[in-house]
């Protein structure tokens, strides 16, 4: 089932010498024919031919740029200002979007209007040369679970990261939380949002799988001591923000594995399981949303 009309989907691209890749990420984008795409490339003034992979496809954007800047999140600010979309979100110079998710994602917000951000379920990867590398999944999304560390390696459980390159939010949400992305982070810029979105409104999750990242030797994310002292101290904000106070049943449940034990995992979700809603597809090839519990 189409939703009435087609949401504009804003979306940013922002790169720096990524050539290798940056076709690749463009194309995953373009190839989708979303009829209402609004989409922006950031260029830091690259010199390894980028400008020109960006160059052959300029008449499929919305706008485009090259020039330096001063890091990833500048760039993404000055594309953001760049765009008038309802739906937003950004994919990196050197990863994917899966056939056919802007669709799956226009629709969701389309019949959904209490949803105000999404993220998949459901992770692929990508080798360096491109080749499907494997799946994971996650189990759920809640303010709970990000306020007690769930999405950071050293909380009672580390579910996974939140996946920024399947990760999409209306433009309320944006503005209600400062329309930016921290200049001044190096890496967990994308924490550090996810933070102030969550002061407004819960994550949605999905199973369809929307994005994909692409693992080799030269990306950002393998620094990964440099972006958890940049997200831990996003998440103390974001507890002192919301008050938090932990379950310390839950958290003693997590870190002691009780809750993994098969006959009383059951009650352990029951009673101490975090809420969240997902958006799954039914068999009338629509969607439905859905209130669970995970833990």
């Amino acid at each position: 089932m189409s939703p009435a009309f087609s949401p504009s989907i804003s979306l940013v691209t922002p790169s720096f010498n990524q050539a290798p890749f940056l076709g690749a990420a463009l194309d995953s984008v373009l190839a989708q024919n979303y009829p209402a795409l609004d989409y922006v490339v950031v260029d830091g003034g690259s010199t390894d031919g980028s400008r020109d992979i960006i160059a052959t496809r300029a008449a499929q954007l919305a706008w485009w740029c090259s020039e330096p800047d001063a890091g990833m999140y500048d760039a993404l600010n000055k594309g953001f200002a760049q765009t008038r979309g309802e739906i937003m979100g950004w994919l990196n110079s050197d990863d994917l979007l899966l056939p056919g998710a802007l669709r799956s994602i226009g629709e969701i917000f389309a019949h959904f209007p209490e949803v105000m951000w999404l993220s998949s379920l459901t992770v692929s990867t990508w080798t360096t040369d491109g080749n499907w590398a494997g799946v994971s999944t996650l189990p759920g999304y809640a303010r709970m679970a990000f306020l007690e560390g769930g999405y950071l390696p050293g909380g009672a459980r580390h579910y996974a990261w939140i996946p920024q390159e399947s990760t999409f939010w209306r433009r309320t949400l944006w503005e209600k939380s400062g329309s930016y992305l921290a200049a001044s982070l190096k890496l967990a810029g994308d924490f550090e949002l996810w933070g102030r979105f969550y002061q407004h409104a819960e994550l949605v999750g999905t199973p369809a799988p929307l994005g994909g990242f692409r693992t080799h030797a030269a990306q950002k994310s393998r620094a990964i001591e440099t972006y958890l002292d940049e997200a831990r101290p996003a998440l103390a904000a974001a507890r002192l923000s919301a008050a938090h106070r932990p379950s310390l049943a839950r958290c003693f449940l997590l870190r002691s594995h009780l809750a993994d034990v098969p006959g009383l995992r059951g009650p352990c979700v029951c009673t101490y399981g975090y809420p969240a809603r997902r958006v799954v597809a039914d068999l009338t090839g629509g969607w439905r949303l859905e209130d669970y519990k995970f833990l």
